[in-house]
Parts: structure tokens; C-alpha cells; sequence
């Protein structure tokens, strides 16, 4: 299965319509056809980099490179930290289970 695509414009607009328009975020993601989670990661990624979000291919952001390594460390935490915050839950549930 080949990756989908997106446009700056598409994933701008779709964020604008859970944020200016109040829509909820599977609503949007509903009717737009892409995961809830995208979307959110989306908004994470406008709220962090403003105008600069979704620069795409080869058009890297402005700014130094010490920026740019730190909004990929802020954004690879944000993940680990995700990642292991399901594992928790996960351990929780398997864990009561057993009881």
C-alpha cells in the first residue's frame, strides 16, 4: 500500500476546520478521509511552528540548524513519550486482568 500525500493547503485547511470552526476531530478526520491521529499530529505541528509547519520537500524551515535539531528532538520525545504512555495502559489492563 502505497503512502498518501498531502498538501501544505490540505493539511492547513484541516486544521483550520477543528480550530476556527469548532468541528471535532473525528468529524474532520471522518469526512476528510485520514485518521484521527494525523490530524492531531497536524495541530501539535501548527501550534509548535507556526507559519513554518509543513515546509515539504526539500524546503527545509528558517532558521539555524540548531532550531531545526531541537523542534526533531522535541518531536521525536513527543513520540517516545506517547509510545510509553500506551505501553503503560496496555500493561495496566493486562496486568488487572490476571488478578
Amino acid at each position: 500500500m502505497e503512502r498518501r500525500r498531502f498538501s501544505r493547503e490540505f493539511k492547513v485547511e484541516a486544521v483550520r476546520m477543528v480550530t476556527a470552526s469548532g468541528h471535532e476531530v473525528g468529524e474532520v478526520s471522518r469526512d476528510l478521509g485520514i485518521r484521527p491521529d494525523m490530524l492531531r499530529k497536524w495541530m501539535r505541528q501548527v501550534e509548535e511552528d507556526g507559519q513554518g509547519a509543513f515546509p515539504g520537500s526539500g524546503h527545509p524551515r528558517s532558521g539555524d540548524s540548531g532550531d531545526e535539531e531541537l523542534r526533531r528532538l522535541r518531536r521525536k520525545l513527543r513520540d517516545v513519550e506517547e509510545e510509553r504512555d500506551i505501553l503503560k495502559k496496555a500493561l495496566a489492563i493486562f496486568s488487572g486482568r490476571r488478578r
